[in-house]
């Protein structure tokens, strides 16, 4: 940029200084995001070849009472098993046009200039990775992050482990065209459950909110207060927060426990930016820098997880 010797500085340092807000933002900006991150489920690892979570599916046969001189059990135990989930790539582009360039000189306007194209990048970004982490299936031939509703199978295999053969690691689903009911609900509910390990959030549309809250009696409106205190409306069932969002499919309701669910990140590589290109990429007129994730949800217990499907109002 004439005039300008340090532009390529000042917009790669400007991008590079908001990474801690980009990140902020986005994980704060829809109740998914802001429940597994506020629970300590957004999580970095190193890198590897793949994201590795250890199960464990059977229970320790030693284990058992004894008296005096009696033989303790020493018998091996299987039971211990690990799920492998492949890192996922996600990007998003920032450019500023040549003409853009010129119409914006001096280092105030191209800031401003700047931070209206992160913000536009950081929306995208948001209702991007929403969206993939509600998908039941994993979109664009495989390389979306995986979602929810892809999990929370009955059937499908996750994390290269097939449920028809281990059925440890089936998720409950029910799946029938019928209009929403507190007994279905129920259902789900206490088959993901074990003890007081529970779900600890429901998620669906807002058509299936707003059907739930029908069935409460009047005088029955709990809400989680810290959900309720950062926006997200929401409505109590048993001792968990019901929720809705809009990247939630037609139909569906989630009962997750994010203690077995982990949005894994690799470090360094997260949301990260490069600097900006200097000149003509591909014969376009532009700069352009990159905001790029590595990273996967994952789970380490489906039995754990319940979903209702087809459901109406």
């Amino acid at each position: 940029m004439a005039g300008n010797s340090n532009f390529d500085a000042i917009l790669s340092t400007t991008l590079q200084n908001y990474r801690p807000t980009l990140v902020d933002n986005i994980f704060t900006a829809t109740v998914l995001l802001d429940h597994l991150n506020s629970r300590g489920r957004v999580v970095m690892e190193e890198g590897g070849t793949s994201i590795v979570e250890p199960l464990v599916y059977a229970v320790n046969d030693t284990a058992n009472s004894y008296s005096g001189y009696d033989a303790i059990d020493l018998t091996p135990q299987d039971g211990i098993s690990a799920a492998n989930y492949q890192w996922k790539q996600m990007a998003a582009s920032i450019a500023i046009s040549g003409i853009e360039e010129a119409q914006n000189r001096g280092t105030e306007a191209i800031i401003k200039l700047l931070n209206a194209k992160i913000m536009q990048a950081e929306e995208s970004i948001k209702e991007s990775l929403n969206d993939m982490l509600y998908a039941s299936s994993v979109g664009n031939g495989g390389k979306d992050f995986q979602g929810l509703g892809f999990i929370i199978d009955a059937s499908n295999t996750v994390g290269g482990i097939d449920p028809s053969t281990n059925t440890w690691w089936r998720s409950y689903e029910e799946n029938t065209a019928t209009a929403l009911t507190q007994a279905q609900m129920a259902t789900a509910y206490n088959t993901a459950s074990k003890g007081n390990d529970t779900p600890d959030m429901i998620v669906t549309t807002m058509t299936l909110f707003e059907k739930y809250e029908s069935l409460l009696t009047p005088q029955v409106r709990y809400q989680d207060v810290t959900k309720a205190n950062l926006g997200f409306q929401n409505l109590m069932f048993k001792q968990t927060p019901v929720v809705f969002d809009v990247s939630c499919p037609t139909g569906n309701m989630f009962f997750m426990n994010s203690k077995y669910l982990k949005l894994t990140g690799m470090n360094g590589h997260w949301f990260n930016t490069t600097d900006f290109q200097k000149g003509t990429v591909a014969g376009v007129d532009a700069r352009y820098a990159l905001i790029l994730s590595f990273g996967e949800l994952t789970c380490s217990n489906r039995a754990r997880q319940a979903k209702l499907t087809a459901k109406t109002a």
